[in-house]
């Protein structure tokens, strides 16, 4: 339903009267939304069990500059080119600026508008319609200028709803940009573990071909004497062959890790090229803040952006509500209308006027209804999405711990298999140059030192990995200081009310 009263004096009177009755009237008969709600609330973390998983350390929170604590300023560097160059990060910056400018129509919707036309229209007018003589039947041109403004009263907040999800969009879009800067930054500092890993393992290829190659030469020897025979010889030159094959495809992983570098930095492959050897070092050790949980909320930005987005549909669930009510708009104008030019600046060829706009929802074959219900929807996808976030991110941190401990309990012990396997390995080969033992023997012992060396290698490039991983599950120095961040993170099921007062 849709009324709408023009006018001046005591038809301003009159309107006033008419809308109180209208009001009155067609109220017990509006759309409802009666039934429609949702029961879905978002999780506290003090409803997860996390005292046993996540130990408080009095440990600290890492800061914005977490990759530094390794010692490599060349990392930095790379990673400060990323969050400059990078087109993820230009991505974002555009999505914070879309969500800004939307929000910015809102909030012009809650103001009222003011508006200035003007026209000029030259033209033959009837001679037998509505134009009285002299005008009937003659070419005249015609002035008008108006200026006219309007307001939407939005007695049930329905602007005003609009106007704050959006605000929740803009703060959910800047959270989301600090999700983007910690995955790129992330990114970089493990992309950059790998090539250290991969040098690390290249030094390791390297001494086993020159092992390889030193077998071989014993081997050589011990045929002149006859110790052994070409098949020795075969088979350590196959060896020392599939030796130098695997340092060749190391240095093939090293090249293509310099060029995943340069494309998270948003450069060219040659950019990749000039990257030097990583000097990373051990880092902090790993301890755990207390009051872990419950702080996390505000340390990760993905968990702020989950909770922003449930603030948003809240708003938008409120402002559906308020579409059920009356939607009342006021509006005056004031001008110049006239034929000609001559008249045109003369207070007879003034106009004004007052008037308002009625706008009733009484049926709509469940329009509006519909509306409510994809609303509420959207309202428990977000509150469900929020509380996935929340556990997957308590979960995540655990994880990097668990792995973190297991790591520096491997490594203990693989460092101790390392040695014996290197002393193993060393008399062997005396004992092969003495002719004390086989080839057999020599390639055995040999193998083991290799894989203990790989194993120690991986072992502690994983210790160092995870602990990237860790600081970026704790928030990688993300603090949220939004102003909304309290109320926010009780929030429940929108209320079935419009405002709180109705």
């Amino acid at each position: 339903m849709k009324l709408q009263i023009t006018g001046s004096g005591s038809g301003v009177r009159a309107m006033k009267v008419g809308l109180s009755a209208i009001l009155v009237a067609v109220l017990s008969a509006c759309a409802n939304y009666a039934g429609i709600h949702s029961d879905q609330r978002m999780a506290q973390p003090q409803e997860f069990a996390t005292t046993q998983s996540l130990p408080a350390e009095s440990g600290h929170w890492p800061t914005a500059d977490w990759a530094d604590q390794f010692g490599d300023a060349q990392l930095k560097t790379l990673i400060e080119a990323a969050l400059k160059g990078s087109p993820t990060i230009a991505q974002a910056r555009a999505r914070i600026g879309a969500a800004q400018a939307y929000s910015e129509t809102a909030k012009a919707s809650t103001m009222p508008s003011v508006n200035a036309d003007y026209s000029l229209t030259h033209q033959q007018f009837s001679g037998t319609a509505q134009v009285p003589p002299p005008y009937a039947g003659s070419w005249q041109t015609q002035n008008n200028g108006l200026l006219s403004a309007s307001y939407d009263l939005d007695l049930w907040g329905k602007n005003r709803e609009a106007m704050k999800a959006a605000l929740s969009r803009v703060q959910a879009s800047e959270a989301d940009a600090q999700v983007v800067k910690l995955t790129l930054t992330t990114a970089v500092a493990r992309t950059y573990n790998q090539l250290a890993r991969l040098y690390v393992l290249h030094d390791i290829a390297q001494r086993e071909v020159e092992r390889r190659e030193q077998i071989d030469r014993i081997t050589a020897d011990r045929i002149a004497t006859g110790l052994d025979t070409e098949v020795e010889r075969k088979t350590a030159q196959a060896n020392l062959a599939t030796a130098r094959s695997a340092l060749a495809a190391i240095d093939g992983s090293i090249l293509t890790t310099r060029y995943q570098l340069a494309a998270l930095m948003g450069a060219g492959p040659d950019r990749g090229l000039a990257i030097a050897r990583p000097a990373l070092g051990v880092g902090n050790a790993v301890q755990l803040p207390n009051n872990l949980p419950a702080d996390l909320v505000s340390r990760r930005p993905d968990i702020v952006a989950a909770r922003w987005r449930v603030d948003a549909f809240t708003h938008e669930v409120k402002e559906v509500k308020a579409e059920f009510y009356p939607d009342i708009n006021l509006s005056a104008a004031i001008g110049l209308d006239a034929f000609g030019f001559g008249r045109f600046l003369t207070a007879a060829s003034r106009t004004a006027g007052l008037g308002s706009a009625i706008h009733l929802p009484i049926f709509d074959a469940g329009a509006l209804r519909a509306q409510l219900k994809g609303r509420y929807a959207d309202f428990d996808d977000a509150v469900a999405t929020y509380n996935q976030t929340l556990i997957n991110a308590l979960s995540n941190v655990a994880t990097q711990l668990a792995h973190i401990r297991s790591s520096d309990v491997q490594l203990s012990d693989a460092q101790t298999a390392q040695r014996a396997a290197r002393e193993a390995d060393d008399l062997a080969i005396t004992q092969y140059k003495a002719g004390l033992t086989n080839q057999l023997t020599v390639l055995n012992a040999d193998m083991n030192a290799l894989r203990a060396d790989q194993a120690v290698a991986n072992l502690q490039m994983d210790r160092r990995d995870q602990q990237i991983a860790l600081a970026s599950a704790l928030g990688g120095g993300y603090v949220d200081t939004s102003a909304n961040t309290t109320r926010s993170a009780k929030c429940a099921a929108p209320s079935n009310s419009v405002v709180a007062a109705h």
